[in-house]
């Protein structure tokens, strides 16, 4: 939803209907980049940008003015403690307490706290009641697992300059750590790959104590900004932008890192931007950004294409690749970060046999709170993502409608309008399974409402969608609006349960509601309170399929500073804004997560939840979308690198506003955006108040169905997709691949993001997002055999080239890899709901060597029965001629007593076996299967490969139990 900056709720009223007038006369939006700082007008991003420009232009003379005290250095159950000792220019000394913490995983951890404000030895200013710690408590909210430490690491060397321990068991790890100047060192296999402060930018703003002077002393500048050190205050204290001042009553605390990755020429992740996966540099030149890439949740609404800019969720979660091997860096601070990248030759790597490598240069820093730092040393992106969601969660096992067809806009004007919409979904035979409802579905704005006019019979709104297996997903915003006789409102403000200001009292800002309050998600009795208001009994009108969409949680405060609120507001814990300000989505997403997971007493069910804003973690609990983007193909295409930059940092369950969210795109944008949606692992179709109606039975013949045929494609790949989560959830495992994941010794894919991998399927998709574009070319990252979805083509495809695919306005650019059985199910249908108890099509695509494999997850999709052993996990096998499914995990499947979803699931049987590339050997009439101690012959009809087609046969009815044990000899 976009956000217009406002007043008096007629104001905002009247703001709204201009930029509508503004939108229609104009459709090239662009962001109000004026509205959002540059790291010249953030005081801590230009003095941490100064020191690192210090540094170099002194790079032979520059000494970090860190060391580590020897004496005070000791290793204990792989933790490493000791005092670092900051000079300071006047000759005093800053202490701060440093911990490795050395994982059994393999994974480090670095952690920095300054002493003098860790024993609260500090004052404020402006008698703030804030908290005169470094902000310490986001791995509260985000680190759930995988910190065991590793008790067998163990010094191999040491003396009065650095020590040298062992860890990781046979993984071959060391880390170095060098006393004077402070640095650190992580080695795999005796190499450098990960280093910290190796170019000496490390960077802890000590406290101290603001001195008043006069503005203009002698000799110490016009503005009297230079103190007795000769140090530039004028960032230090009080900082104004937008008509906003930030009264900073602690000071200076930013902290600041150099993180270099040794003979690493690209690096990808650090979701929410714009752009490639393979990030740009940050310091100018061709092609490269001016700007650090930054990390500050916002509603940054008509954001703009290939921009370091912040966007509305933060993931501080780097990666580095180079053929086979891959390191990265999860940096825990929920402030406000940048990060410079810089890339540089190094003649001096080994591996490169003195022909010179790229290692890249990274330059962290936040606003405040301590030093907090992951290291992963891989060596494979698999390794990465499985070690940081170890940390963080695996994405939650969705329930199985959400990764269905979801049809939206705002808004959907009355209950009538969204029963039309259904039934006429239904007459075009098109499948969706949600149907959703942005703000003005309430009564003035007021959540947990209805317009008693537009939406006076809810209830029988969501039985009619019940009726056809669908669900209604309404928007529930954090900001509550101040009004009387409202008794969310009143009894939020009753309980103190709101977001306080820098004075210490409720804040108060403006909204879509006008006047506003923000429930505080930090606090557990806003929590509590939060859950009651989801009660069926309090949320009348909601029923069973009614889930949740949690929008603005930025927060977004449109008379804010930066659209966002006052850094010196004041959360529960008495923790700054400005601590937290990236979590805070995630805290409004987990109060709605335990809302609606407790919304009645002893039902248990998965909740469905799509969040905006996001931080690491909120993986754990729904979706997200990318926000406000625009109906051009320049933003259709912007979609797949943000899609896929999303799960390789650990949060998959990702898609884009199908459309665009501004303007009123053609047809053919239509039919192309509906043609990638299918790819996005959440699919949503999406609109603004003011874009035309574009419901796909909207657009008329024959762009209508050649939508519905992209979305019946995805529909009978959902088994396939659900395997994918089931994925993700297991092993952290994006859900849509990218290349360099699929294949990390193929440097030449590395920046590849246009194309993906679904799961484990071997299916490779790259749809087309130019206009006017008939054909695409794939590029083909191994010597595998592939063949085209549609006709079963055998692509004339070389490794590491590219193969030229054509497709016409009604097709998208599928291939098969050779090697793979995937899922499917195959009886057109209204929604999944429909499909439940559908039986299976596997296809089995041959490898160049026979063999084939692919697996299949299913539980009942709806509840935490799974968690119980209540699924279905097969794994699917091609080998020396014999095609088995067997337990994935060795389960017997006597062993786990059925409960009502297992025991429908014995009805459920595998219906067609479709071979591609078929062997000679299934030329035949009929095929014998075993199964459950019985055999019985399937039919065969097999078509001999002709034109360039491949050889396929089709076996059916096969009529095996899909949980049982099977095989057949072909």
């Amino acid at each position: 939803m976009r956000s217009t900056p406002g007043l008096p709720a007629t104001w905002a009223a009247l703001l709204c209907l201009l930029a509508a007038l503004a939108c229609l006369l104009n459709p090239a939006f662009s962001v109000k980049e004026h509205d959002f700082k540059k790291c010249d007008q953030s005081g801590f991003c230009k003095r941490n940008r100064a020191f690192a420009d210090d540094a170099a232009a002194h790079r032979t003379t520059w000494s970090s003015p860190y060391d580590v005290i020897p004496e005070s250095a000791s290793l204990k159950d792989g933790q490493w403690q000791a005092v670092i000792l900051k000079t300071i220019n006047n000759g005093e000394r800053a202490r701060f307490p440093i911990t490795v913490s050395l994982l059994k995983s393999g994974v480090a951890r670095i952690s920095i706290d300054e002493e003098k404000r860790q024993k609260k030895e500090i004052e404020l200013r402006h008698n703030s009641k804030a908290r005169k710690e470094r902000y310490s408590e986001a791995e509260d909210w985000v680190i759930v697992g995988g910190l065991e430490l590793d008790k067998q690491a163990q010094v191999a060397f040491q003396d009065k300059s650095q020590v040298n321990i062992k860890y990781g068991g046979d993984q071959d790890l060391e880390v170095v750590i060098k006393f004077s100047p402070f640095e650190v060192d992580f080695k795999r296999g005796g190499e450098s790959h990960v280093r910290f402060n190796d170019r000496g930018l490390f960077n802890m703003e000590h406290w101290r104590p603001k001195i008043e002077k006069p503005t203009a002393e002698e000799g110490k500048g016009e503005d009297g900004t230079k103190n007795d050190s000769g140090e530039d205050e004028s960032t230090w204290w009080d900082e104004s932008f937008g008509g906003n001042t930030d009264s900073k009553p602690r000071g200076p605390e930013s902290v600041g890192m150099d993180i270099s990755f040794v003979g690493y020429e690209q690096v990808f992740g650090i979701p929410e931007h714009t752009g490639p996966i393979s990030l740009k540099q940050t310091r100018g030149g061709d092609g490269n950004h001016q700007e650090p890439y930054r990390l500050y949740n916002t509603d940054v609404f008509e954001y703009i294409l290939d921009s370091p800019m912040t966007l509305y969720g933060a993931i501080p979660f780097m990666q580095a690749h180079r053929k086979d091997s891959s390191v990265g860096v999860f940096w825990l601070n929920a402030a406000e970060t940048w990060i410079d990248v810089v890339k540089e030759k190094d003649s001096k790597n080994p591996l490169n046999l003195g022909k010179g490598s790229t290692s890249t240069h990274t330059h962290w820093f936040s606003e405040a709170g301590i030093l907090d730092a992951f290291v992963f040393m891989g060596p494979t992106p698999r390794d990465l993502t499985k070690r940081y969601g170890e940390l963080t969660g695996y994405t939650a096992m969705p329930q199985e409608f959400s990764i269905g067809y979801h049809q939206c806009r705002w808004n959907y004007i009355s209950d009538d309008d969204v029963k039309d919409v259904d039934r006429r979904m239904d007459k075009y035979k098109i499948p969706y399974d949600v149907i959703w409802l942005d703000i003005e579905y309430t009564e003035e704005k007021k959540y947990f409402t209805w317009d008693p006019h537009a939406f006076a019979n809810p209830v029988s709104m969501g039985q009619q969608l019940d009726a056809h297996g669908r669900k209604l997903v309404v928007i529930i915003d954090p900001h509550i609006k101040k009004v009387d006789n409202y008794p969310v409102s009143s009894n939020m403000l009753s309980k103190d349960l709101a977001v306080h200001n820098k004075d210490d009292e409720t804040y108060e800002g403006w909204c879509w509601p006008g006047s506003s309050n923000w429930v505080d998600c930090f606090n557990p009795k806003a929590n509590e309170w939060w859950k009651t208001l989801f009660k069926y009994d309090s949320f009348k009108g909601t029923l069973e399929n009614t889930f949740l969409w949690n929008d603005m949680n930025e927060p977004s405060v449109f008379n804010g500073p930066e659209t966002t609120m006052p850094k010196d507001n004041i959360h529960f814990g008495n923790w700054e804004h400005r601590d937290i300000h990236n979590l805070n989505g995630l805290t409004f997403h987990n109060a709605s997560w335990e809302a609606m997971v407790s919304r009645k007493k002893g039902e248990k069910r998965r909740p469905f939840i799509l969040t905006r804003s996001f931080y690491a973690g909120s993986q754990r609990l729904g979706a997200m979308w990318t926000g406000d983007n625009q109906a051009s193909w320049e933003h259709l295409a912007a979609s797949i690198p943000m899609v896929l930059n999303q799960g390789i940092s650990g949060f998959p369950f990702a898609g884009a506003d199908v459309g665009g969210f501004f303007g009123n795109p053609d047809k053919d944008l239509m039919a192309r955006w509906y043609q990638t949606g299918i790819f996005y692992p959440f699919m949503r179709a999406h609109a603004h108040i003011d874009s035309r109606r574009r419901e796909p039975y909207m657009l008329g013949e024959p762009y209508t169905e050649i939508l519905t045929k992209a979305l019946r494609l995805r529909y009978s790949l959902l088994p396939s997709w659900y395997t994918a989560f089931f994925h993700a959830n297991r092993e952290g495992s994006p859900v849509v691949r990218p290349m360099f994941w699929t294949h990390p010794s193929e440097e030449s894919g590395f920046a590849i993001d246009d194309q993906l991998f679904v799961g484990t399927t071997g299916l490779l998709a790259k749809p087309i997002v130019e206009k006017d574009k008939f054909s695409t070319d794939i590029w083909i990252p191994d010597d595998e055999v592939y063949f085209d979805y549609t006709t079963y083509q055998v692509m004339k495809t070389q490794k590491g080239k590219r193969v030229t695919v054509n497709a016409a306005i009604d097709s998208v650019p599928l291939l098969m890899r050779g090697g793979h059985i995937f899922p499917r199910r195959d009886i057109p249908r209204r929604s999944s709901a429909a499909m439940r108890f559908d039986d299976y099509t596997l296809v089995v695509t041959v490898s160049k060597d026979g063999s084939a494999e692919g697996d299949l997850y299913a539980d009942d999709g709806d509840t935490f029965d799974n968690e119980k052993g209540q699924y279905i996990y097969r794994k699917f096998s091609l080998a020396d001629n014999v095609l088995t499914s067997t337990d994935a995990e060795g389960r017997n499947a006597k062993s786990v007593k059925a409960g009502s979803w297992l025991k429908a699931m014995r009805d459920v049987h595998v219906d067609r076996i479709i071979v591609i590339g078929a062997p000679a050997s299934l030329d035949v009439k009929e095929v014998q299967v075993e199964s459950e101690g019985k055999n019985w012959a399937v039919k065969v009809d097999y078509h001999a490969a002709e034109k360039g087609r491949a050889a396929f046969a089709v076996l059916g009815r096969v009529g095996t139990k899909i949980g049982e044990d099977w095989s057949i000899k072909i």
